[in-house]
């Protein structure tokens, strides 16, 4: 279970509240056609469409987890060393959805921020490092807390279906984290994953992408 007594340990990042999907840029939109190709236009003005549509209709929670899932997992799975040429690159919602390719960090990503976007509370969600079983080795999906005690719904670029952990016993949690604070799993360590240097890399480009 992704269990929420796990010891918390604040990032010491600024709380991000901005939206990364309709306000992406006429500028930035045409800066990522010419990179990825004329077919990201319309990938990224649809994304943007859809993402302005659900602001104006605001669902039930529960029932947005799931077509936020749903629809982010449209966008193609590419490995890293394929896509970026590097080993981990978590890249921008915006690369993801433009370059039509995503690993499971990416995936994660872009739900994690369209779902602030649309009003669910930085408190509800973690991104999670797991062990996946299924595929024996370190994956990520988004969980989301109802209640900080919950068990929390599992947001996967494996499954369409949004399932509570309890019910996911291929996935062994590590750690995870949001804009806020990263729970550790096992007590007793401190100090900041090396990871969450890649955390700090995608909010840089994240401001870069806001600023152009």
């Amino acid at each position: 279970m992704l269990a929420a007594s796990a010891a918390a340990v604040a990032l010491g990042q600024p709380r991000a509240e901005r939206g990364y999907t309709t306000s992406v840029s006429p500028r930035l939109v045409e800066m990522y056609s010419r990179r990825f190709g004329p077919e990201a236009r319309a990938r990224l003005e649809a994304w943007k469409r859809d993402a302005a549509e659900r602001k104006r209709s605001p669902a039930r929670e529960a029932a947005l987890l799931t077509e936020v899932n749903r629809m982010l997992n449209r966008v193609r799975f590419v490995e890293d060393s394929a896509h970026w040429g590097e080993i981990d690159y978590w890249a921008t919602p915006a690369e993801s959805i433009g370059s039509n390719g995503a690993d499971c960090e990416d995936f994660s990503i872009a739900k994690y921020f369209l779902l602030k976007e649309l009003g669910v509370p930085i408190a509800r969600l973690r991104l999670t490092y797991v062990k996946s079983l299924r595929l024996n080795q370190a994956h990520m999906v988004l969980a989301y807390y109802a209640r900080p005690d919950a068990d929390p719904l599992v947001l996967d670029n494996l499954e369409d279906a949004v399932r509570p952990a309890s019910q996911r016993a291929d996935l062994v949690p590590v750690y995870s984290f949001n804009d806020e604070e990263v729970w550790i799993e096992l007590r007793g360590r401190s100090g900041s994953p090396t990871q969450l240097r890649n955390w700090r890399a995608l909010m840089d480009r994240l401001e870069w992408e806001r600023r152009t």
